[in-house]
């Protein structure tokens, strides 16, 4: 009988051993919608600051201005570069594995594990075929609909981020949070020029309060504009959106070591769902046909990961899923229908 106790405790001590090692408690998903890795590793596109086509006057004060703020990497993106990729890591090497290269395509991958079946082919507002990581982390961790949370600023996300729908909690474009009504309430009087997509500011800032008051043990926060004014070739309103996403990262994990809840113990995810072209043409563009539009980026920082700075490893889209699953403490075998693995520069050894 001690010898039965003893073999089973010895099968059960690397589990348990690799628990007690894993800290991380909380982890938050942050997509900013197509962020091209161009702006994110070398700062202002010299081939796209000075052409009028896709900005503002070049020869305006606000040109000049932007040129000079925006000149660097460390100065359009100062908590990304200075904080987050020195304290934890960034991939600059990643693949998006779906051939659609458009937004609902790319969020499935990364909160499936998996390339788009033949259902999601693009943007139509479908109801995703599979649990997501998202509704398999609420059942796993026996967690209640307000413990796992997810806040975009494209109201598409009711599709996306759920199979069964209000299995998790969702708050995605003009959508009010009864708990903010003022929020809720500017939101709609201050409109965007898409109806299917609010400004990024008040996603932001209706995720903070969530954040503080339901303290989600999982929470997605999806910006969308750095998309939105690129596909309408505004590259001065595209860079300004870039530096208000990094203010929201800043002031994200500023409140976060704030709270005792995530202090030491939250590990945050940051990437984008696809990638964009290079030249003047197609910067604005992405797609199955658009060169460049499968290469993303991805950063983390958190009480599991490494301080390992810029990487050049490769990892892939669905590789996130799992990487989700596994630093929570879970196997990411458990999923079923993932193709990714888990990440391993994202673990410390």
């Amino acid at each position: 009988m001690h010898r039965a106790r003893s073999a089973a405790l010895f099968v059960l001590l690397p589990t348990l051993l690799a628990a007690d090692l894993n800290r991380t408690r909380n982890v938050i998903l942050v997509t900013a919608d197509g962020l091209r890795w161009q702006e994110l590793f070398r700062g202002i596109d010299p081939l796209l600051a000075r052409e009028k086509s896709v900005s503002m006057d070049p020869a305006s004060k606000d040109a000049d201005d932007r040129r000079t703020r925006y000149a660097t990497r460390e100065s359009l993106l100062p908590f990304f570069w200075r904080i987050l990729a020195k304290n934890g890591l960034v991939l600059r090497d990643i693949n998006v594995t779906n051939s659609y290269r458009v937004s609902y395509p790319g969020y499935s991958e990364i909160l499936t594990g998996r390339a788009s079946d033949d259902v999601i082919k693009g943007n139509d507002p479908i109801q995703q075929p599979n649990e997501t990581v998202l509704e398999f982390l609420k059942r796993k961790l026996s967690l209640t609909r307000d413990r796992v949370a997810l806040f975009s600023s494209w109201d598409h996300f009711h599709y996306i981020a759920e199979h069964t729908p209000g299995t998790i909690f969702i708050n995605a474009g003009y959508q009010d949070l009864p708990s903010s009504p003022d929020l809720s309430r500017l939101q709609k009087v201050t409109p965007t020029p898409w109806d299917e997509a609010r400004h990024d500011s008040f996603t932001f800032e209706l995720a903070l309060a969530y954040l503080k008051s339901a303290k989600p043990r999982v929470l997605f926060i999806s910006f969308d504009e750095t998309d939105d004014w690129a596909h309408a070739r505004r590259y001065d309103r595209v860079l300004d959106m870039i530096a208000n996403f990094d203010s929201f990262l800043n002031r994200l994990w500023t409140t976060i070591q704030s709270m005792p809840e995530y202090r030491n113990s939250t590990t945050l995810i940051v990437t984008s769902d696809h990638g964009r072209g290079s030249t003047l043409a197609d910067w604005s563009s992405h797609g199955s046909k658009v060169a460049g539009a499968d290469k993303i980026w991805l950063a983390m920082m958190g009480p599991d990961t490494p301080a390992a700075g810029e990487l050049a490893a490769h990892a892939e889209q669905r590789d996130i899923t799992p990487t989700m699953i596994k630093l929570l403490g879970l196997n990411p075998s458990d999923y079923k229908g993932a193709t990714g693995s888990p990440i391993p520069a994202a673990f410390k050894p």
